[in-house]
């Protein structure tokens, strides 16, 4: 029996070691401003931007990185937060939809959203426009077939995607106008 026990105790004690937490320190760039955080290294970026940053722009809807509600730049290029660790993002700078306004002003794929009535109930709509600022970055006037290709990794359950293709039609016209006055 005094065996049993012990034998019981061990096992109780190796379990809670596997159940502890490791913390582990990232730094990132969100947003312009730099951070130091101590974070879980099984952390996922869309958990760490929501929960430690209050960054709750970012979206999770399917923790598969099926949906792209979660979408953020990570280095000006999209990712999906939800299945990338913030240990991963280490030493890099991370956008969200927060980050996009500048000075007060919407960012162009912003406005063009708006202007286009491109949602609904809004949910998918973070993730969509930081992938059409991933997708006008290296298409700067994309056709209707590279929009969808663009865009194949987000869902949207409410608009059927004809006036998110048109606002990124608009959104290329706006940020090719952006440019031209900054020539």
């Amino acid at each position: 029996m005094l065996l049993a026990r012990s034998r019981g105790a061990r096992d109780n004690k190796a379990m809670q070691r596997k159940c502890e937490k490791t913390l582990i320190e990232v730094t990132l760039k969100v947003n312009g401003k730099s951070q130091q955080l101590k974070v879980e290294d099984r952390a996922l970026l869309a958990d760490t931007l929501r929960d430690t940053l209050d960054l709750t722009g970012t979206h999770i809807g399917c923790d598969t990185s099926q949906c792209g509600c979660c979408t953020v730049l990570l280095d000006n290029a999209a990712v999906k937060s939800c299945t990338m660790l913030t240990a991963q993002a280490d030493g890099c700078s991370v956008t969200t939809i927060e980050g996009l306004a500048s000075n007060g002003e919407l960012h162009p794929v912003q406005k063009a959203f708006s202007e286009c009535h491109a949602l609904q109930c809004g949910f998918c709509t973070p993730g969509m426009i930081m992938a059409t600022v991933d997708l006008l970055k290296n298409q700067k006037s994309p056709d209707a077939r590279a929009i969808q290709h663009g865009l194949e990794g987000n869902l949207c359950r409410c608009t059927g995607y004809i006036n998110i293709e048109r606002a990124v039609q608009r959104a290329a016209e706006l940020c090719a106008a952006t440019n031209d006055s900054d020539s």
